[in-house]
């Protein structure tokens, strides 16, 4: 229903401005993408296979932007164990405007002073997209490590997700999430999980995501990341954990409620404050984009950014959070 709505609000835009990535960005040639995919950029990957038959990864670091151990512990007394967390879907880097620019989605970002970064829908190598690599580029920019992982991949060309952070991060898992076998041109999707380091052996885990637009296909997504390969999974179960991302979901509909009865919207955890739409940008009417707590972590403030670069630079709006993640009891 949302979706019609919505078609009808943006139906006066240009054609140029319209979201490239609505359904399977290759119809005739779709392809789910498997296990983790970090591994092309790390020196020193090591895998063992999850108990859902994913691969769990642990990488350590990226020559070239991994932040020294100096420049590491200044993010963590910048950070105060109370990080600023941003999702932020940026449309493939183009604009409302048509034009193609990772440089002012990098300054977006900046302006809203996060620690962590949360990207969805994002090109790495598309012909689209000049062939650019987003997530190095906006990485560089920002001057933050990263994991990308691509949800759909044909031959050289990727689109997906990525977590960056001047913190300390370590990547765990990333992989598919499931989809409809009768409807096996929908767009695949996957979600991220890192370990960012706070300082005083607080560990947060990070779970990014971008959902499906199918309201059954988006059930079934909820339940695999609540389940025991992602929020479940030992390693992250009874944790400070967060899951973010673009749900595509409204706070009426069915994946948002499961996902609402055993997580909290950061939005809603705001005494007195209205919770804020983050899509279409320039006339935000729909909240798909949000950030759920998970145990020991709280938020302290929650804002949608909607200024005249926000409103330019991507269809969404970015979504920045700043937590505050309660002392771990000693093991």
């Amino acid at each position: 229903m949302w979706k019609k709505f919505l078609t009808g609000a943006i139906q006066h835009w240009p054609e140029r401005h319209r979201a490239e990535g609505d359904g399977n960005p290759y119809p005739e040639r779709g392809q789910r993408e498997g296990e983790a995919s970090c591994a092309r950029t790390a020196t020193d990957a090591t895998s063992r296979p999850g108990d859902d038959g994913d691969v769990l990864v642990d990488i350590g670091t990226f020559p070239g932007r991994a932040p020294s151990q100096v420049a590491a512990a200044a993010a963590i007394a910048r950070c105060r164990g109370m990080p600023r967390i941003l999702t932020y879907n940026v449309h493939s880097c183009r604009g409302t405007d048509g034009v193609l620019s990772p440089e002012r989605i990098a300054a977006v970002i900046a302006a809203a002073r996060p620690d962590i970064v949360a990207l969805q829908e994002l090109d790495v190598g598309r012909v689209r997209t000049r062939g650019l690599d987003q997530a190095h580029s906006i990485a560089r920019e920002l001057g933050m490590n990263f994991h990308f992982h691509p949800a759909l991949r044909v031959e050289e060309e990727s689109y997906g997700d990525a977590i960056l952070s001047t913190l300390p991060l370590r990547l765990v898992k990333a992989g598919p999430l499931p989809g409809l076998t009768h409807r096996p041109l929908l767009e695949p999707r996957g979600a991220l999980w890192v370990a960012v380091e706070l300082g005083e052996g607080t560990v947060l885990q990070v779970i990014n995501t971008h959902l499906g637009l199918a309201p059954s296909e988006r059930l079934a997504q909820v339940a695999a990341l609540l389940g025991e390969g992602w929020l479940g999974h030992p390693a992250c179960r009874g944790q400070p954990a967060v899951l973010l991302g673009d749900f595509n979901a409204v706070p009426r509909s069915g994946a948002y409620r499961r996902l609402a009865a055993g997580l909290r919207d950061a939005q809603c955890a705001q005494p007195g404050q209205r919770p804020r739409p983050t899509f279409p940008s320039r006339w935000p009417l729909l909240r798909i984009d949000h950030v759920f707590l998970g145990e020991g972590v709280e938020a302290q403030s929650a804002e949608v950014r909607r200024g005249p670069l926000e409103r330019l630079a991507s269809d969404h709006l970015p979504l920045v959070v700043e937590l505050s993640i309660r002392p771990q009891a000693p093991v």
